[in-house]
């Protein structure tokens, strides 16, 4: 109970059914922790005490309302939150207070969620490494020193450092998935739909979604469990419930296993510790084959549709940031041409993949292509000797995978030689989130990684 804070969010929900622990003691507990690391690892950016422990207060009052009662969440400062500021990581909204809340702070809330803050986030979400000029860096709870990842950065190091038991990201090239792998902790990005992600701007743009966090897959499961399902105002939203049993043996179960994505350049140190996976499921009772795996047509399909989002969205705004800045005006670029070749491109790919996955049931791959980098460095500009063109080029193994439209894990796979976290990119079948999270779950449950605490 002296660690009520690094309590899973299914033993907290458990207490607080059982009237072990009260709301208020469980939102106290995660505020005192706050106050503890927030200062050094930054990040929870706005944090609502008062109104946290008011609502835990009125939990304690009535009768319990959804799976989450009482639990303390923390929300992306990309997503709307009626009353909380929400700044998107841009001084062009440092003092944004929005009027309503985006749907899956909504379900969370529903689900008996009680907000406790809003995490950090680079700019409108661009890039894998959590800084902006409004609130500066997120660190790495592991070591100080190093990138937390990103886009949802704050939330990974929120969870890693026992802040909060949830937290929700949004990822478009791996920003649910890469600082999950940075940070020792499990974050999904499930089929586009399964958690709608309404727009107003591009409804129909799938490469952006929503999604959970947590430090376990079974609180990653709960989690989504409360988000998923259908919403008509996402035209993609998938009607079907999500049948969860991550418990189930993966015995039997074929994977694919790439040690590099069929071509990337990938860190010795990132390759020395993803390369223990195969075995480790071969002994719970899987087939696995290393394959040369083919996403040609990955590349081109995202940076384009990327640009032309961006261009899109953010085109009017001026006085960005130079990463949003030099998305904008690639998207500005963008003709109905090449929009016609991404196309072309994404389609031959997953139809590529449909076959492949009539063969194999998962893939497994490394999540990210290097461990934590240097706070200081806005991004990673070189791997194994090969310079990277641009800043968007080192996340190449978390972007090609989500142009295949599939539910992708990050499950903490191991540290370094000097202690930096790894984590293991576990891809399914598109509409099989729960095939991922069972291999995922199994995976969690013999190696352990993830019980392993950073040293604040």
């Amino acid at each position: 109970m002296n660690e009520l804070h690094y309590l899973t969010a299914t033993e907290l929900a458990h207490l607080l059914a059982t009237q072990q622990v009260s709301a208020v003691e469980v939102i106290q507990a995660h505020l005192d922790r706050i106050d503890e690391v927030n200062p050094r690892v930054n990040a929870i950016v706005t944090l609502v005490a008062e109104q946290a422990l008011a609502a835990a207060a009125a939990a304690d009052a009535r009768e319990p309302t959804g799976p989450l009662h009482g639990l303390p969440v923390a929300h992306k400062d990309l997503v709307d939150t009626a009353g909380i500021r929400t700044t998107y990581g841009s001084p062009l909204f440092a003092n944004n207070v929005p009027r309503r809340d985006h749907l899956i702070v909504q379900r969370l809330r529903t689900a008996g969620a009680i907000t406790i803050g809003k995490t950090n986030t680079p700019e409108f979400g661009t890039g894998s490494h959590t800084v902006n000029d409004v609130f500066g860096a997120t660190r790495n709870p592991y070591d100080l020193s190093k990138s937390a990842g990103g886009s949802s950065g704050g939330a990974a190091a929120a969870l890693a450092s026992g802040m909060v038991p949830l937290a929700d990201g949004s990822d478009m090239g791996g920003s649910l998935r890469n600082p999950a792998s940075f940070c020792n902790v499990v974050g999904l990005r499930p089929t586009p739909g399964r958690a709608p992600n309404p727009s107003e701007i591009a409804a129909w743009f799938s490469l952006p979604v929503s999604g959970p966090m947590a430090r376990t897959v079974e609180d990653l499961t709960l989690m989504l469990g409360t988000i998923a399902g259908f919403d008509r105002r996402c035209p993609y939203s998938i009607k079907e419930d999500l049948k969860l049993d991550p418990e189930q043996s993966i015995a039997g179960l074929h994977v694919a296993w790439s040690p590099d994505l069929g071509s990337l350049p990938v860190d010795h140190r990132t390759m020395e510790v993803t390369a223990r996976a195969p075995k480790v499921l071969e002994q719970l009772g899987a087939h696995v084959e290393q394959v040369d795996l083919d996403l040609s047509g990955a590349e081109e399909a995202f940076r384009t549709y990327r640009a032309w989002y961006y261009a899109l969205a953010f085109g009017d705004l001026t006085n960005l940031g130079p990463n949003t800045a030099w998305n904008v005006e690639q998207g500005r670029r963008v003709t109905g041409t090449d929009l016609a070749k991404a196309e072309l491109a994404r389609s031959s790919l997953y139809q590529r993949m449909a076959t492949f996955f009539d063969t194999y049931d998962i893939l497994i791959a490394p999540v990210s292509q290097v461990p934590p980098f240097p706070i200081e460095r806005p991004y990673v500009d070189e791997i194994n000797g090969e310079k990277m063109p641009d800043y968007l080029a080192w996340m190449r193994s978390a972007y090609w995978i989500s142009v295949l439209h599939a539910p992708a894990a990050s499950v903490p796979a191991g540290f370094t030689a000097d202690g930096l976290p790894i984590g293991l990119h576990i891809v399914g079948r598109p509409f099989e989130d729960a095939e991922v999270l069972r291999v995922a779950r199994a995976f969690e449950q013999v190696t352990l990684h993830g019980l392993n605490r950073p040293p604040l």
